[in-house]
């Protein structure tokens, strides 16, 4: 048996509850599903497709949780980037209901499946705050509440006092707080989904990288590095911002853009009591955003978009703690104990993704900034129905082809285009 690789360095591979390696695989196997990656989506989909009694087979390049589900803020929030009534506009007004109610439940399906498997992830369900610092972003987010509330959610409005009070920052102008959200440590749950998978019956491997998928007669063939090969009559792809050449212009179709966050030390009551004193989650309604939260231990989490290369240093987050002092100037000289990152699969529409370019092959992927909930929810809902023909009626999204994004080759500049456009948007609302 091979060792798993460790985690990068991160708050949550300090603070989750280990988990014991599991074997890479060692020989050929025959399986119904081959799920590729230990993520959100590939662990809540061989959870639900083992749950159906389908004999389920997942493999993991390095260790269940090692990319970006492992390495997140940890929020847990509905929706999706657009609001209700624009998906609405964009989409039509079956297909933009169907996906403002899908996603919207994003948060209840990951809470419940914690409560269900009693996965020890030290969740917290206080709410979101979204604050904005422009007038442009107060009606931005009175506009984003007033239709959330239409749809029967029991949202707040925080003035800007209110909000000072909540987020225990003046920077802000007003927020509105949207309760179905909450938090989780990252790794920790997504391990606990691993293992509720087990529990029911998948097998999961990790060091275990396919390096080649190929089509025949028989059903599909996964050759998994030099370990052996697994022939599967149906394959999901789950690996979102660290999807490689497995697929043809797969990797091509995203973006993969890093998010970086830093954590301090737990902070003393005098330091941090003020700060989300209710237990809320936070990010703002800044076009290059920053979230922010506390954990169990008291410390305080921020973060926010990093450089596109992988953080070489404490000064690639130097941005995270110049903001995190603006807002809360008494935390300027607390050590920042926790410096990481992981990637982020944007999509050129800003919408999740899915595909299946070949009988027995579907792909999901690419959630944008928030695919704790909308990972989960996905991998469920394919897990729920794949091999059925109510996969394409269960799922809000089409299933549409892929579409290598332009100049794709261009993608460093593509990025610092956009962030440039974005913070340049963010200056002249001030």
């Amino acid at each position: 048996m091979s060792a798993s690789p460790a985690m990068p360095p991160s708050l949550w591979a300090d603070t989750a509850p280990s988990a014991p390696p599991r074997p890479a695989l060692n020989g050929d196997q025959r399986t119904d599903v081959l799920v590729v990656g230990g993520g959100f989506t590939g662990t809540s989909a061989a959870l639900a497709l083992a749950e159906r009694g389908i004999d389920t087979l997942l493999v993991e390049a390095h260790a269940i949780g090692w990319g970006a589900s492992g390495r997140n803020g940890g929020q847990v929030i509905p929706g999706l980037k657009f609001d209700p009534e624009e998906l609405i506009q964009r989409y039509g007004p079956k297909q933009g209901h169907r996906m403002a109610d899908v996603s919207g439940r994003n948060a209840d399906v990951v809470f419940d499946l914690i409560r269900q498997h009693r996965i020890d992830c030290e969740a917290v369900r206080k709410g979101w705050l979204q604050p904005a610092a422009t007038q442009a972003g107060v009606e931005r987010i009175e506009s984003r509440a007033r239709q959330w509330a239409d749809r029967g959610v029991e949202i707040e409005w925080l003035d800007g006092t209110q909000c000072a009070q909540r987020l225990g920052t003046n920077e802000y102008l007003a927020a509105w707080r949207d309760p179905r959200a909450g938090s989780v440590n990252p790794l920790a749950y997504v391990r606990g989904l691993a293992q509720a998978a087990e529990n029911a019956g998948a097998r999961l491997f990790e060091s275990s990288p396919v390096t080649a998928l190929k089509r025949h007669a028989d059903g599909w063939h996964a050759q998994i590095g030099d370990h052996g090969t697994v022939v599967a009559d149906q394959v999901l792809l789950c690996t979102n911002g660290y999807t490689d050449r497995l697929q043809k212009n797969l990797a091509r179709s995203l973006i993969a853009a890093n998010s970086f966050q830093i954590a301090t030390r737990p902070l003393t009551e005098a330091e941090g009591g003020a700060i989300l004193p209710r237990g809320e989650v936070a990010s703002d309604a800044r076009k290059l955003l920053f979230y922010f939260r506390r954990d169990r231990t008291g410390r305080f989490l921020m973060g926010g978009r990093g450089p596109f290369h992988e953080p070489r240093g404490p000064v690639d987050f130097s941005h995270l703690h110049s903001w995190m002092t603006r807002l809360y100037p008494s935390l300027k000289d607390v050590a920042i104990e926790y410096y990481w990152g992981g990637r982020v699969a944007l999509t050129q529409d800003s919408m999740p993704h899915v595909h299946q370019p070949a009988p027995g092959l579907t792909v999901a992927l690419g959630y944008n900034g928030r695919g704790v909930g909308m990972g989960t929810h996905m991998g469920k809902l394919i897990g729920e129905n794949l091999g059925s023909g109510a996969l394409k009626r269960a799922l809000p999204f089409p299933i549409g082809p892929i579409r290598p994004i332009p100049l794709h080759g261009l993608q460093r500049l593509y990025v610092s285009t956009v962030i440039n456009y974005y913070r340049a948007r963010d200056w002249l609302e001030r």
